[in-house]
Order: C-alpha cells, then sequence, then structure tokens
C-alpha cells in the first residue's frame, strides 16, 4: 500500500497497476463511507418504520398509479407511448450507426448543464443513453400532469417527487454512462474515483452519519477572519439572540437608526460576507446606523422558545435597547425571509397595540402571504407537519441538516448532483465560494417556534387573512400604516416574487415593490460596483399579476440597493452626528460579529 501513496504515474497514458491500485483505493475509501453511515445506525431497531419522508414519496407516487393502473385501456396506452418512443429512438440510432442523418428524437434542454459535454452528442452510444433518459423523465412527467383528479397539492408532490427521482438517476450521475467522468477515469488511472471516494467517506463523517456534501472549500472562510469583517460591537444578549451596533464611517448618520432581522433558518452573515460584498458594510459607509439581530443556534435547551418569544425578545427587545443606545424611539426596520415574516408579525402587533416605534418597514424576499408560496408548499400538510413535529418534540429542535436539504432540492440538479459528479466522481474539491460556504452553515431551529410558524403560516395562511393571535392579541396588516419597500427576486424558489407581489396588498400604507434580477440570495446580495444583474420599478402594486405588473415596469440596470437608500433618504432626511457604539448603561459585551453566529449545527 505505500507504493500508492509514493510513487506518482504520469497521467494521460493508461497504467494497469496504478488503475488497480486506485482502484483498491477507492474500495477501501467506500468502506470507509458505508461504515461512517452505518455506525449511528447500530442501535436503531430494524422492524422500526422507514423514515416518514420516504412513506410520503411512496403514498403520493401510488396515488398516481392507482390512476393509471384502475384503467386497463389507460394503461395500455401509456405503455403503448412510451413504446413508441424508444422504437422511434432505436430507428434514429439504427441509421445514424448505418453513417445517415438523423435527427434527435428529443433534445435536453438548453441550459441543462449535465450534457453539455461534446461528447453526449458526438458519440452514439451516450447520445443514446442521454435520449432514452430524456424520454423516460418525459413520460414520467406525464404520468403526472396527465392524471385527472389529483388534488393540487397531491399533483404538486407528486410533480416534486418525479423531479427528485429523474434527478437522481440521469446517467451524467454514473461514471459508466458519463463521458467526460469516463474519460478523466481512464487519464487519471482511476484517482478521481480513489479522491472522490476519500471525500465521500469524509463528508459522511462530518455529518454524522448522513452526507454533509462539500459546496464551497472552508478552509480560508472563517467568520470574523475572512467573512462579517465590518467593525462592530455585540451590546446586548438574551437566550434568543445576540444585538449589534456596526461603527460609523461617516462623520454624520440618519437621524433614525436602521434594525435588521435577518432569518433564524440561516445565519446573519449573509449581509455580510466579504467586504466587497457586505450589505451591512455599504449601509454604514452610506450613513445609516446599523443595529442587527445575530439569532442564536439553538440546542434542545431552546426548544421551548415560541414565535412570541422570538418577536418579544428578537425585535421588540432590540427596539428597547437601540433606544437606550441612541435614543430615538423609532426605527427602520428590514426583514430578510422569515426574518421580513416574523417582522410583519412584530409590526402588526405594534399597531394592534398602538404603540409607535418604526418609521418604515423593509422586507428582502419575505412572505406574509403563502397563497403562492412556492415549491417549499410540497413539504407542508397536515400528515408531514404531524410527523416532523414528532421528531422535532423527542429531539427539541429541527436539525439545520434538514432544511438546508430540503432547500437545496428545490434545485436539486446545481445543488445537489453537479456536486456529487464534481466531489465524488471527479474527485475535484470545490473552490472557495463565500456564498455557498454560508450556505452549508445551517442552524437549528427550535421545535415550538417552527411547529407554530409551519402552522400558522404555510399551512393555515393566517397571517395575511387576520386570523392570526400571537400574544393574546389578532393580528391585522392592514393597520400597519409605515411606509414599505417590498423586494423580491425574479428567480426565487422560496419566496417566489408572485407571492411577495401577492403579499403587499394585504399591507395598510404604502408599498413600493420591487423585483430584482436573479434569486433568493444574489438578487439581495448585488453590491452597486459588481454591476451585476437589474431590478425593476412599477408604482402599481395592488391586485396585479406579476406578469401584468412587468409589462408595464421599468428596468434599472445594476443593484437596487442605491434605490433602496434613495427611497430611505426621502422618508427621512434628518442627520446628527456620527455615534459611537454602545452607551454607558450598554456598554459592549464583545467584537462583532460576537460568539452566537460561531455555533456549529
Amino acid at each position: 500500500m505505500n507504493s500508492v501513496t509514493t510513487e506518482t504515474k504520469p497521467q494521460g497514458k493508461f497504467d494497469p497497476e496504478a488503475f488497480s491500485l486506485n482502484l483498491a483505493r477507492a474500495m477501501e475509501n467506500s468502506g470507509r463511507a458505508l461504515a461512517a453511515f452505518l455506525k449511528p445506525r447500530q442501535n436503531i431497531d430494524p422492524n422500526d418504520r422507514p423514515p416518514s419522508e420516504i412513506a410520503e414519496v411512496i403514498k403520493t407516487l401510488g396515488t398516481v398509479a392507482e390512476y393509471w393502473l384502475a384503467d386497463q385501456t389507460r394503461s395500455a396506452e401509456l405503455q403503448m407511448k412510451l413504446g413508441k418512443a424508444y422504437l422511434e429512438l432505436w430507428g434514429s440510432a439504427m441509421r445514424r450507426m448505418a453513417g445517415e442523418e438523423a435527427p434527435p428524437t428529443i433534445a435536453p434542454a438548453p441550459r441543462d448543464k449535465r450534457f453539455s459535454d461534446p461528447e453526449w452528442k458526438s458519440n452514439p452510444f451516450f447520445d443514446f443513453v442521454m435520449q432514452a433518459y430524456l424520454l423516460t423523465t418525459q413520460w414520467a412527467h406525464d404520468l403526472v400532469r396527465n392524471a385527472e383528479g389529483l388534488d393540487p397539492h397531491t399533483r404538486k408532490k407528486a410533480e416534486f417527487y418525479v423531479q427528485q427521482i429523474t434527478n437522481a438517476i440521469a446517467p451524467s450521475n454514473f461514471v459508466l454512462t458519463n463521458p467526460e467522468v469516463l474519460r478523466q477515469t481512464v487519464s487519471s488511472n482511476g484517482d478521481n474515483l480513489a479522491q472522490g471516494m476519500k471525500m465521500l467517506a469524509e463528508d459522511i463523517e462530518a455529518g454524522h452519519g448522513n452526507l454533509r456534501i462539500r459546496q464551497s472549500d472552508s478552509v480560508n472562510l472563517r467568520v470574523g477572519e475572512q467573512l462579517a469583517l465590518t467593525p462592530g460591537k455585540v451590546i446586548f444578549q438574551n437566550e434568543v439572540m445576540q444585538l449589534i451596533q456596526y461603527e460609523p464611517t461617516t462623520p454624520n448618520v440618519m437621524r433614525t437608526p436602521l434594525l435588521i432581522v435577518p432569518p433564524w433558518i440561516n445565519k446573519f452573515y449573509i449581509l455580510d460576507l466579504r467586504p466587497e460584498k457586505s450589505f451591512i458594510k455599504w449601509c454604514v459607509d452610506q450613513g445609516v446606523t446599523v443595529f442587527v439581530i445575530s439569532w442564536v443556534n439553538p440546542d434542545k435547551r431552546l426548544g421551548e422558545k415560541s414565535f412570541e418569544d422570538y418577536m418579544k425578545e428578537g425585535p421588540l427587545a432590540a427596539m428597547d435597547v437601540i433606544e437606550q443606545a441612541t435614543g430615538e424611539l423609532k426605527v427602520h426596520t428590514m426583514g430578510y425571509c422569515v426574518g421580513g415574516t416574523l417582522l410583519a408579525t412584530t409590526l402588526a402587533w405594534l399597531a394592534e397595540k398602538r404603540r409607535v416605534r418604526v418609521t418604515s418597514a423593509t422586507f428582502l424576499a419575505a412572505q406574509v402571504d403563502f397563497t403562492h408560496a412556492g415549491d417549499l408548499l410540497v413539504f407542508v400538510d397536515e400528515d408531514q407537519i404531524s410527523a416532523l413535529e414528532r421528531t422535532m418534540q423527542a429531539e427539541g429542535v429541527l436539525e439545520g441538516s434538514k432544511m438546508a436539504m430540503a432547500f437545496n432540492m428545490l434545485r436539486s440538479n446545481d445543488l445537489i448532483w453537479s456536486y456529487v459528479v464534481s466531489n465524488y466522481l471527479k474527485g475535484q474539491a470545490p473552490t472557495a465560494f463565500d456564498l455557498l460556504h454560508w450556505n452549508s452553515d445551517a442552524t437549528r431551529m427550535p421545535a415550538a417556534n417552527h411547529s407554530y410558524y409551519l402552522r400558522n403560516c404555510y399551512l393555515d395562511n393566517k397571517l395575511s387573512s387576520g386570523t392570526m393571535v400571537i400574544d393574546n392579541t389578532l393580528l391585522d396588516l392592514s393597520k400597519v400604516k409605515i411606509p414599505i419597500y417590498n423586494l423580491a427576486t425574479r428567480e426565487d424558489h422560496i419566496a417566489p416574487a408572485e407571492s411577495v407581489l401577492y403579499g403587499s396588498q394585504f399591507f395598510g400604507g404604502a408599498v413600493k415593490y420591487v423585483l430584482s434580477g436573479s434569486g433568493h440570495i444574489a438578487g439581495v446580495v448585488n453590491p452597486p460596483a459588481s454591476g451585476k444583474y437589474q431590478y425593476w420599478t412599477n408604482k402599481a402594486t395592488d391586485k396585479v399579476t406579476l406578469s401584468d405588473w412587468l409589462e408595464g415596469a421599468e428596468e434599472h440596470k445594476g443593484s437596487w440597493w442605491p434605490d433602496w437608500r434613495g427611497w430611505l433618504g426621502d422618508l427621512d432626511s434628518d442627520e446628527v452626528p456620527a455615534r459611537t457604539v454602545g452607551s454607558e448603561a450598554l456598554p459592549p459585551i464583545e467584537d462583532a460579529p460576537g460568539s452566537y453566529v460561531r455555533v456549529k449545527a
């Protein structure tokens, strides 16, 4: 075995001995990966029920199968359709082998990166495999689309599960049916497989028995060293959050400070990545006194912390602290994703209590109505939530890896399978990428909080309907009269642009809806200096569809950040001398980004 690690064979020429040794290394690491997978499952009763997720897939796809098998004629027609497609493909392949020109029976979508290698088209074998896969995938999706009588939710779940299955079995995900991987295997004498299986074992070990796919090289991406570098101090903390105040960089600042409420599903430093991409640093440089909530990464001890607790110990507590630190009773507020949903809830609660604490609200890819909530609705029904609640009740929290996997599944080809191929088949470690590093730095969620959020928002849609009760208070968004800047992103799978636009109508004051290019993260974290993407504005927001809104919208090149700062300045032009961080009553506890954000899931 020593020769495997010390002897270096030149790549490019096939060496049977080196190939055999690398294959042995790959098999050895495969065993290590299997052992890591089985270790936490050794004490599990084999008679235990299968995971609820698998049961849900079987139940949903079984409903589709029942429809087609209930009628023999319908079932026969279905089989004939697939058989005819295969015969056409076979005939095309035979003509091509005979040297004739033969147009493809089916072609991949132009943006499908899986089949970008030229050999998928130039090599008859790989071309046949690809087209057979695409025909089967098309047929599988038609099974769901043409199954009459399915209720909308079941159909949506079935479409999602079929997409996941067909993405998983793509020929690009296997060594012998991926021409690029096969070439690399031969040219490297199998070293790619040896390296890939080594990374697979490491990633399963890092996930304590579950595969934690590395999307970024994290060695040089540490919070407080390369990320989250904007100078500031933690000036307050409780069980739920730390409050960070950032040091000014301008002689004068806007009188009214800004409170940012990030999502607790991920960590706040998405808004403070590298300095050149940091929204927080940009705000500070624009003369804004910035306060940010850094949520705790909870353990089982905090499992009973509720949505109400997060409201009272989060934004409400922060407003009181900001008043002590600055003397200002009112704040501008900003909420991102679920942090925006919590902020909207807080604003409705303040309105009902007739407490004037907020000058304006900005929502970043946040939903207050969940009618059009997109692909995440696949995971939301009574059976699935009840099963999740049983799991959370036992553990006290929802592990961050489970929510991260749910988000990754919304774009599984990009966020799962592309890394499976690159990492484990090609043996290529990912490069350092701050955004993907953050994406993998998931947090846990308290059981009580997450259950309330799923039931009251996704399942029953109570916030927009005026039936949500929190702190014994019935909430009504129409009583929220403050100006609102409501940002959506055009390619968002988590908070769809249509959903964010539809939610605008429920507020009682003026709402400026803005649509940014790109998706849930890149559309928000888009510094002006990068010159990327664009955004659209249109004064019409009430009871219009997204397509109608876009028809009358004006497109602007670049980042939405300056537009938002101009909107904020129009509301509040008063300035005061730059403030020192904290106060005599609020001495700094520690440097930003604080200790809560460093806790790993």
